[in-house]
């Protein structure tokens, strides 16, 4: 019979006793017992919801009575009667009839403020679940916020939010003020439909007066129980929850408190609350969530981890916490490495990393984009200092200070200014200018740069550009004097024109382009200290003009002398190069190639205010469209061959690749050049003669497009990693098949800056993609299948090749080019299988072959190395022989190269060749330099802090490599250094220092002794490479390199590498020979940057880092607390202020160490790597048993286990933001929330007890408190992708520790699903 509801005679009983009651006028006290009674007898559990309606209904409304009244309050006061439910019946019967019944009206009210805040009573009492559905049933929650759910928690924030809501809306309406609201309408039942005339025929005379009074009054009473909810911790915290995950209908409810506060007459007569108190309360400021720290372990947390004040060091003149920006100045040291090509432009993985670190470091936004400056400025500070190599940077660098990071500024500006602009689309108009003008980020981006005269000495401008640098300089001083500066040139002056002493540096070129990009204006000219020189020292008189961009903007022709000015001087505006693109499209031949040439200049080098513009515009030209007047069977493209021969050997320098990279074009460079490789390495080899008299062939062009493409996708990685299994554990090689997947799904992003009005204003009129539709590598057979064969010759051995079918054709013409002035009997070198090495014959008629396309030609290339090859071991052909051979191949089909790098590369990882004496006679001795080489490679790891065995040859061994190694680095040092040759070497060069590192010593030490004698210049360079072998076979001496990385940035040791700690002895300032005392130490950071990509395994490298971490944490412990004072902490529980200070300078060396220990693991191995960290590594090191005894044997005992933890916590969130982005709109950020939910798990699991944990308790409970403050403060927006059980899993967890602060703070960030359990636990623990 529990389940059972009672029989209808029972709610009619409970009725009649009531009538009976108030008829006799009966003791409310002595009614309500004697209904407690019945319920009882009937069964009925209390209180109950049926009563509540049955007694509500008699009320409302032919029994408004006093008695009546009192009998409910009765009820309510003995719980027979649930008073939320009754708050909810009343606010849908009264609130549309309270001008007719105000006194009823103020009866509710009262019972409202009597019973609302008695929350616990609801969530401790019986049936509260059913309470809650009923309450739902009654107010319609659905209809309302649009949320489904019958959690009894989500319920009551939809339950308070809603009678506040009512009670704005009632306010408004009864001072005539709801009509100003966009709605002109309450959303809740504020009005009924007859009032209006009910109210007309019965407030009449003095009843009348008395109701408009006590209506005034009611409210007045409105308005202070409304401020009553915001001052009540309890409903605050739970409208708090409302406001964080319903941000729309927050958003309408500000809007009508914003209209109460402006106009309410009766908010300004309270005497509870005021205007400004209220706006204050339900500010998006007002933190309302706990704040105070209840438990020891959070006031430990927050009390070592608080920022110093702003009148620290870190704001002192000339200085900068640059440690907080390390990962800045590492990612950008790795980015212009040259080691690689990234798919992903820098400016989005700068702009994520930037706000990530703003987020932790919970700086300022004008500290941030200083520390962002600081690090780009250092950056071309190293390169301006480094000694000559082949792998030039100077432009790299300078992209990156002026194009890519001004990019990042803009993206971080107009980021604030798209929220605030569409906030303001939804706000009145009156208040549209106040939430405009509340943007911070573009006058923390001028109070940063104003900031940059401090640094006065990383100011200083390479002497690449210091005339671009002067020139900025003499235009903000013509333009205070009130001359025209034109369009942005200094067309018609001369730098002898001006005084010395006005000269211009850095900060003059970062303003100019933050001019041009538009988030700074021409009043920064005014700064302080901004001109250098005196207005009086303008000249009247300039010298003769030179022709420049003004030039072709008056449509003057392309005459040499113009193109010449033009490719040498950077365009400033996008006007500039849209008129050049559009010459270049329409304009004669000889003019399309004048206008490709200057697009290929100082334009895309230098040209940093349109720089990613200018290289979109090329990867365009690359794919011209189909002339309107074409026929023909054969490709449109072969009419272009002389304008894209242009733009092919014009971006091939090592600069201009690292610009596609770094502006992220690398995908749609790549799908332009696929089809030229596949048109012009189909076409027989055709010519063409250009006006200028040169000749080029499709083989040329072939041979540019195709070399420049091996370089996008990497080909060169030594094949030891296919043939072995010997792969690096995690990230992905690039393919021609990823490449093209990742700018098929660029077209999408393109696509949807279009669709944003502030991005595609940036977007050129005429950059649209060639094409819109995907691209695949089924659409260029020729490329498939070489890239398939490619694959096989480094996988395996080459299959047999029959005699007489086309390719042995092919063969044995290119071997009788190759060698056709040897004989040697006439025995032929064309192989017939495999590796057989027979003697050679060639035709005339073979020769004819060679005319043959160029795909055609390059199936063959392996076969004729093999022959060549195999000839040579037996002494058929002499190394100098087979050396030229491998040169008059590569002169004939330049293409060849990559597949002479790639075989060659595989055939020394299969060892089957016996190796080759470099002696000096068969092939070139590196005897004159060799020693030095390796006396200098020691020198700079013993200065670095590397120790490994001694690397010099013993006694008179015999100075050996591999034969086919000895074959390609004879064939690169036969190439002259010039310009034509240099877009060679760029291809060979990485390809043969990868594979000289992954050979055994002393192969890349020979490598760098040949070259060494061939450019001297080059010796610091090949030295530095050469060391870096040792990391590939040695990783002890990777691990030592790793912990100089750490005692260096943190300076924890007096070496002369590590003895200031900080950024510079990370990073140093460049390395070379012309440092006093000779070749210097190279800074630990930037070597492990570039042998990072050496070492195979990474998961090794990540263990490492999480072990040096945590001893660096023991190191740091024992540097700034002596034995004797962690005793003496130990005994007062760190309650001593020196205590207090030592620990919290030891904690922000820790965030350090953390910050430099997720930031290799993610330039490691990027993001599969962390999330195997996350997912995987740091369970397992929890787990493991053998931390906590190392935690346990210190003498400083609790402490460095909790330093651990928080160590733990800072490189955990560390890792992950620098992966996954702060925010959700990273592409990354797709796969974070499986991987965090997986890792919470874990947590949760080990908070429950059921994982058993082998760390010391304490370091577990530092990590799990530290990461989740961390994720609370720092990244609130993860928690809205992980589900919510297990977010309730951990919380229950923390309050175990008694936690409940930061428990309710991961509650109240973690979505509307997570707002039921918050709120339940605000009112448990009263906040």
């Amino acid at each position: 019979m529990a389940g059972t509801p009672p029989p209808q005679r029972t709610w009619d009983a409970i009725l009649e006793l009531t009538k009976a009651a108030q008829e006799r006028g009966t003791d409310p006290l002595i009614w309500v017992m004697q209904l407690s009674s019945s319920l009882n007898a009937a069964g009925v559990s209390m209180p109950s919801v049926e009563v509540a309606e049955l007694l509500v209904s008699h009320i409302c409304w032919s029994n408004n009575v006093p008695i009546a009244w009192k009998f409910l309050e009765k009820a309510l006061t003995i719980r027979v009667i649930p008073p939320m439910f009754v708050i909810a019946l009343l606010f849908t019967r009264i609130i549309p009839r309270r001008r007719k019944h105000p006194v009823a009206y103020r009866l509710y009210m009262e019972l409202v403020k009597r019973y609302v805040f008695s929350l616990p009573s609801l969530i401790n009492g019986p049936n509260y679940q059913k309470v809650m559905e009923s309450i739902n049933n009654v107010l319609q929650f659905y209809q309302v916020f649009g949320v489904q759910s019958s959690e009894p928690g989500l319920l009551i924030v939809e339950f308070i939010f809603g009678i506040v809501w009512g009670l704005l809306d009632v306010s408004l309406d009864d001072e005539g003020l709801i009509e100003l609201t966009p709605e002109k309408k309450s959303r809740w039942p504020t009005r009924n439909q007859d009032m209006e005339i009910d109210y007309a025929d019965n407030f009449d005379g003095k009843k009348g007066e008395r109701q408009a009074a006590m209506s005034k009054i009611n409210t007045v009473f409105a308005v202070d129980l409304l401020g009553d909810f915001f001052q009540n911790k309890v409903t605050s915290g739970i409208l708090y929850l409302a406001r964080r995950n319903m941000p729309m209908h927050w958003e309408c409810f500000m809007h009508n408190l914003r209209l109460l506060t402006a106009n309410s007459s009766s908010l300004r007569n309270s005497k509870v609350i005021s205007p400004e108190e209220l706006s204050r309360l339900t500010s998006d400021k007002h933190h309302v969530l706990p704040c105070k720290c209840k438990t020891n372990s959070q006031k430990q947390y927050h009390t070592l981890t608080a920022r110093s004040p702003p009148s620290s060091a870190g704001q002192s003149r000339g200085t900068v916490l640059s440690e907080l920006w390390l990962p800045i100045d590492l990612y950008l040291e790795d980015a212009i490495s040259g080691m690689q090509v990234t798919t992903i432009a820098a400016v989005e993985t700068l702009t994520g990393l930037v706000k990530a670190l703003q987020a932790l470091n919970q700086t300022t936004w004008q500290d941030s984009f200083l520390g962002l400056w600081i690090a780009a400025l250092r950056l071309v500070e190293r390169e301006t200092n480094l000694s000559e190599g082949p792998i030039p940077r100077l432009d790299t660098c300078l992209c990156v200070l002026l194009s890519v990071v001004i990019l990042v500024i803009v993206h971080i500006i107009e980021e604030e200014e798209i929220t605030l602009i569409r906030e303001a689309e939804r706000s009145s108009i009156n208040q549209r200018q106040d939430i405009l003008s509340t943007g911070k980020r573009r006058q923390d981006l001028v109070s940063s740069l104003q900031r940059l005269n401090d640094f006065e000495g990383l100011l200083t401008p390479p002497p690449l550009v210091s005339s671009l640098a002067n020139q900025a300089a003499i235009k903000a001083m013509m333009f205070v004097s009130g001359l025209t500066v034109g369009n942005g040139h200094i067309d018609g002056m001369s730098l002898n024109d001006f005084p010395i002493n006005m000269s211009g540096d850095l900060r003059h070129l970062i303003v100019e382009a933050c001019i041009a990009r538009n988030v700074l204006d021409t009043s920064a000219y005014l700064w302080p200290g901004y001109i250098k020189g005196h207005c009086d020292q303008i000249p009247r008189s300039i010298s003769g003009q030179v022709p420049c961009w003004s030039a072709l903007m008056r449509g003057s022709p392309l005459t040499p002398t113009i193109v010449n000015a033009l490719a040498s001087t950077p365009a400033t505006s996008l006007v500039e190069i849209e008129r050049l693109y559009e010459i270049a499209i329409s304009g004669t031949d000889d003019e399309k190639i004048s206008a490709t040439t200057i697009f290929c200049g100082a334009s895309l080098s230098r040209g940093w205010n349109i720089q990613e513009h200018t290289a979109l515009f090329i990867v365009r030209l690359l794919a011209p469209a189909v002339p309107t007047n074409f026929s023909g069977n054969e490709s449109y493209l072969l009419g272009y061959a002389p304008v894209l021969n242009v733009l092919l050997g014009g971006i091939s320098s090592v600069d201009c690749m690292q610009i596609f990279s770094l502006h992220g074009l690398v995908p749609q460079l790549a799908a332009v050049l696929m089809p030229i490789c596949e048109v012009f390495g189909s076409s027989p080899n055709m010519s063409w003669t250009l006006s200028t008299g040169e000749e080029i062939s499709s083989h040329t062009v072939f041979s540019n497009a195709f070399n420049l493409l091996l370089r996008l996708w990497r080909f060169d990685r030594p094949p030891l990693d296919h043939v072995m299994g010997d792969v690096r554990s995690v990230g992905s090689q690039l393919t021609p098949e990823y490449l093209l997947l990742v700018r098929n799904s660029q077209l999408e992003v393109y696509e949807n800056q279009l669709k944003n009005k502030k991005t595609a204003s940036r977007l050129s009129r005429l950059a649209h993609p060639s094409s819109t539709d995907p691209i695949f590598m089924d659409s260029f057979p020729k490329l498939k299948r070489w890239y398939r064969q490619h694959q096989e010759c480094i996988s395996s051995i080459l299959s047999a090749l029959v005699p007489g079918n086309p390719v042995h054709q092919i063969v044995e013409a290119l071997i009788y080019m190759m060698f056709k002035k040897i004989n040697r009997g006439g025995q032929p070198l064309t192989p017939t299988s495999g590796s057989s090495s027979s003697s050679a014959s060639g035709t005339d008629d073979s020769f004819l072959c060679l005319k043959l396309p160029a795909w055609d030609i390059l199936e063959a290339v392996p076969f004729v190395l093999d022959a060549a090859l195999a000839a040579c071991a037996h002494g058929k052909l002499t190394p100098r022989e087979l050396t030229t051979g491998l040169k008059d191949l590569a002169d004939f089909l330049p293409a060849s190269l990559g597949t002479i790098v790639s075989y060659f590369s595989a055939e020394v990882t299969r060892g089957l060749w016996k190796p080759a004496l470099m002696n000096g006679m068969d092939w070139p001795s590196p005897a004159a330099n060799l020693s030095n080489i390796e006396e200098q490679i020691n020198k700079i790891l013993a200065s670095t802090g590397v120790n490994v065995p001694c690397l010099a040859l013993v006694g008179t061994s015999p100075v050996t490599i591999p034969l086919p190694l000895a074959a390609l680095v004879s064939l690169t040092i036969t190439y002259k250094l010039d310009k034509p040759s240099r877009r060679f070497l760029n291809l060979v060069g990485p390809a043969l220092s990868n594979l000289g590192i992954c050979c055994p010593w002393p192969c890349m030490s020979i490598i760098a002794a040949l070259w060494t004698q061939k450019v001297k210049r080059w010796s610091d360079f090949l030295v530095f490479c050469a060391a870096q072998t040792v990391f590939h076979h040695n990783s002890d001496a990777v691990v030592q390199l790793l912990k100089v990385c750490f005692t260096a940035v943190l300076g924890l040791n007096s070496s002369s590498v590590a003895s200031n700690g900080g950024v510079g002895a990370l990073l140093g300032h460049g390395f070379g020979s012309h440092f006093a005392g000779g070749l210097s130490a190279v800074a630990p950071g930037v070597l492990y940057l570039r042998v990072h990509q050496s070492v195979r395994n990474v998961m090794f490298i990540t263990e490492e880092i999480l072990s040096l971490l945590m001893l660096t944490v023991k190191d740091i412990l024992n540097n700034c607390l002596p034995k004797e004072k962690i005793e003496e902490l130990k005994k007062t529980k760190y309650s001593s202020k020196y205590g207090l200070v030592s620990l919290a300078s030891s904690m922000t060396q820790v965030k350090t160490a953390a910050s430099l220990a997720a930031s290799l693991v993610w330039i490691t191995g990027g993001l599969n790597l962390v999330q195997i960290l996350i997912k995987e590594t740091l369970p397992s090191w929890l787990i493991s048993s053998i931390h906590g005894s190392e935690s346990s044997s210190e003498k400083s005992g609790g402490m460095v286990a909790m330093m651990v933890g928080y160590a733990l916590a800072y490189f955990t969130v560390y890792t992950g933001i620098f992966a996954w982005g702060v925010d959700l709109t990273s592409p990354a950020s797709k796969r974070r929330p499986k991987v965090l939910e997986k890792h919470l798990e874990f947590l949760a699991s080990a908070l429950d007890g059921k994982i058993s944990l082998g760390c010391n308790k304490a370091t577990y409970r530092a990590y799990v408190t530290g990461y989740i403050s961390l994720m609370v403060s720092c990244t609130p927006a993860w928690m809205l992708e992980v589900d919510v059980e297990v977010v309730k899993r951990v919380s229950r967890g923390l309050k175990q520790w008694n936690e409940e602060d930061l428990a309710l703070s991961l509650l109240g960030i973690s979505g509307i699903g997570a707002m039921g359990a918050a709120a339940e636990m605000i009112i448990e623990t009263g906040f």
